[in-house]
C-alpha cells in the first residue's frame, strides 16, 4: 500500500498529450517525448491513490498477474530500481503494453468502485521508460545452457515472451519470422504514433544479446519445410498470430480502392520510416470509410488524417455504448464504454453507430460510396430498419472487422496441427498441439485478443515448453489456454 489515504487526497491526472495541431503532421508518440517521460511529473502521486483495499482485483483484471500494489507502493516511496524489477518479474515488455494495453486492470481496480480508478497503465510506462532511460534493463543471459534447440515461428508479442523465456531458461531459440523484419504487429501493424519502432528495437537488441537468434525473411513450408523444422529442433512453439481479416462479402466488393486494415496500415508504418512502398493505399485527399470500431479502426484513422484524408467516417454495427459502465457489465469486468481514442480526437471523425453496409457503389471499377442503413438486433441477428437506407461517399474502405484465425496454408498445413471448432489451432493445458514437440500460443491459439493476453501466453507456453524439455519448469505460468479472466 501507498499513502493509506492518497485515493482520497489525490485526484486521477492521466499524461497530457501534444497538441493535434502539432501532433497531426508528424508520426511522433502522441505524448511528448514518451508517455513515460511525460507522465514523470505527477507519476508518485499517482501512486499514493493505490488503497489498502485487501483484495487487488487488479491483479485478476491484469492477464500476467502485474504485481500493481507492490510496484506502486515503491514508486510512491521513490524506489523506482525496485519497482523496475517487480514489473519485469511478471511482464517481459512492459512498455510494450504500458503504451498499448487497454487496461482491464484499471476497470478491476477497487477505488474504481465508486471513484475513477489508478492511472496503473500511466504508472507502468513511466516505470519501464525511466528504466530504460536510466540503463536499469540489461541483458539477462543464462547461467548454464541445457543444449536443447526451440524453434519459435512468429516474432509478435507472444512469440518473442515465449523466446525470451525459454532463452533464458538455458534454451537455444531461433525465431523465425516471414516477414523482412522482426515484430510482427508491433512493428507492422501499430503506428508510429502509438508507439515508435526504436522502443521495439531497444528490446530486440536486448533479446539478441541474451542469446535469442532472429530469422527474417523465413517462411516455412517455402524456405524451410515443416519437416525440416521437427528434424533440427527439439520442440516448435506456433506464434504465427491470428492474420485472416474478417471480410465484407456484399455486392460492390470487387471495386478496387477497398482494402483490409492490415494491407494499408504495414504500408504507412514502412511510408512512416521512410521506406519506398510502391502502389502504396494512402488516404490524400479522399473520403475514407473505415468498417469497425476497435483498436484497428482507430489505428486507421489516426494515420488517414495524417496522410491527409478528405473525410473520415467510421461505422460500428453496435449500438452506440454507453459513458457509464452498464448494469450488465459490473464492476470488475471490462465494461463496454464510449471511449475516444488519441485518432478521435485529432479531427473530425464521423462516428456512427448501429449501421450496416448492404452494398458498395462504384464508378469505372472504383469505389465511390457504399449503402448503408440503421439496424436493431433481434433474434440473434442484426436486422435493417426500414427506411433508413442511405448513401455516404467513400473512395477508400478500410475494412477493420477484426480476423477470424490463423491462416490455414504453410506452416499449419505443414506441421499437421489440428483446429478446434474455431478455426484456431488447438492445444492442450500445456499448450502442445497434437504433434508431438509442437507448441502454440497467441492469438493462433487463443483467437484475436489482446497483447497483455498475447504475453501472458507466451510465458505460459514457454513454460509448457520448458517443461517438456527437462521434465519440470521453474518458469512462471501466469494462465492456462482455456481459462477465461475478466476480460475477454
Amino acid at each position: 500500500m501507498a499513502d493509506p489515504r492518497g485515493f482520497m487526497k489525490v485526484e486521477r491526472e492521466v499524461a497530457e498529450r501534444r497538441p493535434v495541431a502539432e501532433r497531426v503532421h508528424d508520426w511522433d508518440e502522441v505524448y511528448p517525448g514518451s508517455p513515460g517521460r511525460a507522465v514523470l511529473p505527477i507519476i508518485r502521486a499517482q501512486a499514493s491513490r493505490c488503497m489498502d483495499c485487501g483484495i487487488p482485483f487488479c491483479h485478476q483484471g491484469c492477464p500476467l498477474g502485474n504485481l500493481i500494489p507492490e510496484w506502486n507502493d515503491l514508486i510512491h516511496n521513490d524506489l523506482w530500481r525496485s519497482a523496475t524489477d517487480r514489473l519485469h518479474a511478471t511482464n517481459n515488455f512492459p512498455e510494450f503494453t504500458g503504451r498499448l494495453c487497454p487496461a482491464p486492470c484499471e476497470t478491476a481496480c477497487v477505488v474504481g468502485i465508486n471513484r475513477e480508478p489508478v492511472t496503473i497503465k500511466n504508472i507502468e510506462v513511466a516505470i519501464a521508460d525511466k528504466a530504460w532511460d536510466d540503463r536499469r534493463v540489461v541483458p539477462v543471459v543464462p547461467e548454464w545452457h541445457t543444449g536443447k534447440t526451440v524453434a519459435v515461428v512468429g516474432s509478435g508479442p507472444a512469440g518473442l515472451a515465449t523466446a525470451q523465456q525459454l532463452t533464458r531458461a538455458g534454451h537455444t531459440v531461433v525465431v523465425y519470422e516471414r516477414a523482412d523484419d522482426i515484430g510482427g504487429l508491433l512493428r507492422f501493424g501499430i503506428p508510429e504514433f502509438k508507439m515508435e519502432k526504436k522502443v521495439l528495437n531497444r528490446r530486440l537488441k536486448q533479446m539478441r544479446q541474451e542469446g535469442t537468434v532472429f530469422k527474417p525473411n523465413t517462411t516455412i513450408g517455402v524456405d524451410i519445410t515443416g519437416e525440416q523444422l521437427l528434424d533440427r529442433f527439439d520442440a516448435v512453439v506456433l506464434a504465427v498470430g491470428s492474420t485472416v481479416g474478417r471480410d465484407l462479402p456484399i455486392p460492390g466488393r470487387e471495386l478496387a480502392g477497398i482494402h483490409q486494415a492490415m494491407e494499408f496500415l504495414p504500408q504507412a508504418n514502412r511510408s512512416a520510416l521512410g521506406q519506398e512502398v510502391a502502389d502504396q493505399i494512402v488516404a490524400t485527399g479522399k473520403h475514407v470509410v473505415v468498417i469497425g470500431g476497435g483498436d484497428t479502426g482507430s489505428d486507421c484513422i489516426g494515420t488517414s488524417l495524417r496522410q491527409g484524408a478528405a473525410s473520415v467516417t467510421q461505422l460500428e454495427i453496435m449500438p452506440t455504448p454507453t459513458s457509464d459502465r452498464p448494469g450488465n457489465q459490473p464492476w470488475p469486468t471490462y465494461p463496454m464504454l464510449f471511449r475516444i481514442s488519441t485518432s478521435h480526437e485529432e479531427g473530425e471523425v464521423a462516428r456512427e453507430y448501429a449501421v450496416s453496409t448492404s452494398e458498395f457503389l462504384g464508378t469505372d471499377g472504383r469505389v465511390t460510396s457504399l449503402r448503408l442503413s440503421e439496424v436493431t438486433f433481434d433474434a440473434g441477428r442484426f436486422v435493417p430498419v426500414e427506411g433508413t437506407e442511405r448513401e455516404i461517399p467513400a473512395d477508400l474502405v478500410l475494412l477493420a472487422m477484426g480476423f477470424t484465425g490463423p491462416e490455414r496454408t504453410g506452416v499449419v498445413e505443414e506441421l499437421g496441427v489440428e483446429l478446434d471448432a474455431r478455426g484456431n489451432i488447438a492445444r492442450d493445458e500445456s499448450y502442445a498441439t497434437n504433434v508431438p514437440g509442437v507448441f502454440v500460443a497467441g492469438d493462433c491459439g487463443r483467437g484475436q485478443s489482446l497483447i497483455v493476453w498475447a504475453i501472458a501466453e507466451g510465458r505460459s507456453a514457454a513454460n509448457g515448453v520448458d517443461a517438456y524439455l527437462q521434465g519440470t519448469s521453474i518458469l512462471p505460468r501466469p494462465i492456462g489456454p482455456n481459462e477465461r479472466q475478466m476480460m475477454v
